[in-house]
């Protein structure tokens, strides 16, 4: 997934949740309503989670060390998981507990046409901030569904962008619901209610985020497509007749390490076996060129060793389920 996607997304994002904080706040002072400085609160968390995932990519980039030799791709999943944070607890709980004690205490929202005013103002650029999201993401997309490019993406900042840009318009319809139902009843309490529901929805939101985050943070695999994209290229059927076992890891979402023990011809040659591992490298480098770090281990296949062995699967990680012919 390309980065620079992600940033634009982030920077579309990011100036419009600044613009709607900002109008939100303007319309709480004016008319008391819950609602608007719930989705100031909100507007002001999303800000700070744009820069932080900003900030992720950015320290993302620095080069390996001798202390951390895989480099530091993994900072972005743990600035998106920050994100989630945030989103739970600055965005949601305090929106629940607004919306509480609003619902406890009520009182008329004054000044109408403010919040009215600043929720349609608010909708609008968050549209225009979702629309930037959805065109980024459809390039990477492909044929998944929304649901399981969030799942499956590797990249987080196009998924929490899209994810917090969802729960915004969500959140600003019913904030208008309940700030309208509030002037059409005369009572204060549907502010209240409209409070609650937007913090339940980030609290939704952010757990979703969470559990993908921690997926990611804990070590994913390279999707199954690209997964056979590396055993076609590996196994040229001459030098390298096979795979016996591979596992594959992400260290960053465009970097990806490669483990594998091949099945090579038992009359080959030292020099012959270190050819072919090297050809297999770089064949796997040119159909994958995210495939970073490349480990080769080279063996003799036998089916009546391994019926009679151990299972030669048995590795660390349990046996690939999608592993090419021996």
């Amino acid at each position: 997934m390309s980065a620079s996607g992600g940033t634009r997304a982030i920077v579309a994002a990011l100036g419009a949740n600044l613009a709607i904080a900002a109008s939100k706040f303007v319309a709480f002072a004016f008319s008391g309503s819950s609602s608007m400085l719930a989705e100031g609160v909100h507007s002001m968390a999303d800000s700070g989670n744009q820069f932080l995932l900003l900030i992720g990519g950015k320290k993302a980039q620095r080069e390996a060390t001798p202390q951390h030799p895989f480099g530091y791709g993994r900072e972005r999943y743990i600035y998106a998981f920050l994100v989630s944070i945030v989103l739970f607890s600055v965005g949601g709980m305090f929106a629940i507990y607004e919306g509480y004690e609003k619902i406890s205490h009520p009182h008329e929202v004054e000044h109408w046409y403010w919040p009215v005013g600043v929720l349609v103002f608010a909708i609008i650029a968050e549209g225009f901030s979702f629309r930037t999201a959805i065109k980024e993401s459809n390039e990477l997309r492909g044929r998944l569904s929304w649901s399981q490019f969030i799942r499956r993406a590797k990249a987080p900042e196009l998924p929490v962008v899209l994810l917090e840009d969802f729960g915004a318009l969500i959140g600003l319809v019913l904030a208008l619901g309940g700030v309208g139902l509030a002037l059409i009843t005369g009572d204060g309490v549907w502010d209240g209610i409209g409070t609650v529901c937007i913090g339940v929805l980030l609290v939704l939101i952010a757990l979703v985020l969470a559990a993908e985050t921690k997926s990611l943070l804990l070590g994913e695999a390279a999707g199954l497509d690209v997964v056979e994209q590396i055993e076609s290229a590996m196994v040229d059927g001459d030098s390298v007749t096979g795979i016996i076992h591979m596992r594959t890891l992400h260290l960053g979402p465009e970097e990806l390490l490669i483990a594998a023990k091949i099945s090579v011809r038992h009359d080959d040659t030292a020099a012959e076996v270190a050819g072919a591992i090297d050809a297999a490298e770089a064949r796997i480098r040119a159909a994958v060129p995210i495939a970073r770090v490349i480990y080769l281990e080279p063996d003799i296949y036998s089916e009546a060793a391994a019926a009679e062995g151990p299972d030669p699967k048995a590795t660390p990680g349990g046996p690939t389920p999608h592993a090419a012919g021996h």
